[in-house]
C-alpha cells in the first residue's frame, strides 16, 4: 500500500482507526507559526554560533517501547494545560495528542481506548499482567498501520489500547508542563529495538529490520556518532544501568561505557562529557526501562533520579535533557507514520527504510527550553543526531548542506532531519525545574507471577546479548 492509498484507507476507517489527516499536520504547522510569531522575544539558539548556544551538555535518555498517545495523549484533553499554553503562544496552541480512539478487532467488534487498570488487570496494575507484549516488529508495525491496532497480524490484545493520565506518570507531568515536548517525533523506523536505537547513534539500522545481534562481526561495522566526536577530541559516554546500547558496536565502544553510578558522581561532579547517554535497566526485577510488562513508576523512578542529578550538578545551567523512547511497543497511536529520506528508502513497502514508526513520547527540558511548549515539527531519532552535529561537528543550523567530499553527516536520513534547537532560546533562560524533584513516588508492583505472564529476561531484546556472552565476547566484563 502506497501513502495514498494509507491516508485514504484513514479516511475510510474514520471513527474506527483514525489516523492523523494532512489537514491536521498543516494546521499544526500554522499553529506553530503563530505561536513563535506571538513569542516575540523568542529567538532560537540556532541563529547564533554553536558555541555561544549556551548548551555544553546533552543528557539524552532514550526508554522502551511506548506511544506518545498511550502516554502523553492526555495532554490534548487537558484544559488547564491549553488555557496556559494559549495564554502564552495565542489561540492556536494545541497538542496533537488524543486518548479517545476505537479499533475493530479481527472478530468484528470495536474496542475503545482505555485507561490502564481496565485493560492491565487488577486495579493499579500497571505491569499489563496477563496480556503479552504488544507487536512491534517490522511486519506488526505495518499491520497496524494498515488495519488498526486490534488487526490480524498486529501481535495485539487490548493492552495496546491501554492509556496513561498525568497522575499516572507525575515525572512526565512536570516536565512536560515545565518544558517542551515535540507531539510529531516519530521513531526512526517501523521496526523493533535495534534498529531504532542505531539510528540515535549512527542515522542508520546498516539494512537490519529486526534486532539482530553482531556476533561475528565484533559489533556493527559501520560509523557512529562516538567515533567522530572522539576524532574530534570531544567527550561521549554511554552510562548503563545493566546494558549499554552502544556495545552493539562491539569492542570500539567499550572506551566508552561507564556505569550508572558513574553517572551520578560524574553529574555531581560536573564531569559528565558534552554528549553523554544514560540508559535504564533493561533486565530483572529492577527494569525500569518501561518496556512491557514493566511497571512505567519504576521508569518515573529512574527518570526523577537522572534529572535530579543533572539539575543539582553544575553542568545544568548549560545543558540540555532529552528523554526519548526508541518506538512505539505496539500501542496504539492515531497519527500516521510518515515516509522520509533515507538511503535505502524503496518503493516495496517490505523494504522501505524510509517507513517512520509510530509516534513516541519526547521531552526537551533545558534553562533555555521555551516553557509549556509544543514542538510540531516532524522529528525521528535522526534530528538528535543533527542538533548535535550543529553543535559539535560544524553542521549547519538548517538545511542539508555541505561539502559531500567531507560530509558531517552520516545519512540522508541525519541530513534532512530537522534541528530540534529551534525551539530553544537565550531569552527564555530559567534554570529553575519548576517542581519538587524529590516528589515521592508510587514504588512499582511486584513482577508478574505464574498467574499472569512472567517477566522473563530472555523476552527482552538486549537479554539475547547478556545471555549470550556477548560483552565477553567484547571485552567487557560486567555483572548484569
Amino acid at each position: 500500500m502506497d501513502r495514498r492509498g494509507f491516508l485514504k484507507l484513514g479516511a475510510q476507517l474514520a471513527g474506527v482507526s483514525a489516523v492523523g489527516s494532512s489537514a491536521a499536520i498543516a494546521a499544526a504547522e500554522g499553529a506553530f507559526a503563530s505561536e513563535r510569531h506571538r513569542s516575540e522575544n523568542w529567538r532560537s539558539v540556532l541563529e547564533g554560533a554553536p558555541g555561544d548556544s549556551g548548551i555544553d551538555t546533552v543528557v539524552i535518555v532514550m526508554m522502551e517501547n511506548r506511544s506518545f498517545d498511550s502516554y502523553l495523549g492526555w495532554l490534548g484533553h487537558e484544559k488547564r494545560y491549553l488555557e496556559r499554553g494559549r495564554s502564552r503562544y495565542g489561540e492556536n496552541f494545541r497538542v496533537m495528542g488524543s486518548q479517545r480512539e476505537s479499533y475493530l478487532a479481527p472478530d468484528g467488534t470495536m474496542v475503545e481506548t482505555a485507561h490502564h487498570s481496565v485493560h492491565a488487570g487488577p486495579i493499579d496494575d500497571f505491569r499489563g499482567c496477563g496480556h503479552p507484549d504488544p507487536g512491534h516488529g517490522w511486519n506488526s508495525g505495518r499491520a497496524q498501520r494498515d488495519g488498526g491496532f486490534l488487526a490480524a497480524g498486529s501481535g495485539n490484545d487490548a493492552f495496546a489500547l491501554s492509556t496513561f493520565r498525568g497522575r499516572d506518570l507525575p515525572v512526565y507531568n512536570q516536565l512536560a508542563k515545565r518544558f517542551t515536548i515535540a507531539d510529531r517525533w516519530h521513531s526512526s523506523l517501523l521496526a523493533p529495538t535495534y534498529p531504532n536505537r542505531l539510528y540515535l547513534l549512527s542515522g542508520q539500522s546498516g539494512g537490519y529490520k529486526q534486532n539482530y545481534l553482531p556476533f561475528a562481526e565484533d559489533g556493527y561495522q559501520w560509523p557512529a556518532l562516538f567515533d567522530r566526536l572522539s576524532a574530534r577530541g570531544i567527550g561521549v559516554a554511554d552510562y548503563a544501568s545493566d546494558f549499554g546500547p552502544m556495545l552493539l558496536f562491539g569492542s570500539r565502544a567499550v572506551p566508552f561505557m561507564r556505569t550508572y553510578a558513574d553517572y551520578q558522581t560524574d553529574a555531581a561532579a560536573g564531569t559528565l562529557p558534552p554528549v553523554t547517554y544514560v540508559d535504564p535497566a533493561f533486565l530483572g526485577p529492577a527494569q525500569n526501562d518501561d518496556h512491557p510488562l514493566a511497571d512505567p513508576r519504576a521508569g518515573q523512578q529512574f527518570i526523577l533520579d537522572t534529572f535530579r542529578a543533572f539539575v543539582e550538578g553544575p553542568q545544568w545551567d548549560r545543558g540540555l535533557f532529552i528523554v526519548l523512547y526508541d518506538e512505539w511497543g505496539g500501542f496504539f497511536d492515531h497519527m500516521a507514520p510518515p515516509i522520509v529520506r533515507d538511503d535505502r528508502a524503496n518503493p516495496l513497502d517490505a523494504d522501505n527504510f524510509g517507513q517512520t514508526g509510530f509516534r513516541v513520547p519526547a521531552i526537551m527540558a533545558s534553562p533555555r527550553s521555551l516553557p509549556g511548549f509544543v514542538d510540531h515539527a516532524r522529528y525521528d531519532h535522526a534530528s538528535v543526531l543533527r542538533f548535535l552535529e550543529w553543535r559539535f561537528l560544524g553542521a549547519p543550523p538548517y538545511g542539508p548542506h555541505g561539502d559531500v567530499t567531507n560530509p558531517w553527516w552520516f545519512t540522508n536520513r541525519d541530513r534532512y532531519a530537522k534541528n530540534i534547537g529551534r525551539t530553544m532560546s537565550h531569552s527564555t533562560y530559567n534554570p529553575d525545574p519548576g517542581f519538587d524533584l524529590y516528589m515521592s513516588l508510587p514504588a512499582a508492583s511486584p513482577v508478574c507471577g505464574a498467574e499472569g505472564r512472567p517477566v522473563i529476561i530472555g523476552n527482552h531484546p538486549f537479554a539475547d546479548a547478556v545471555d549470550a556472552g556477548y560483552t565477553e565476547r567484547i571485552g567487557l566484563r560486567r555483572n548484569f
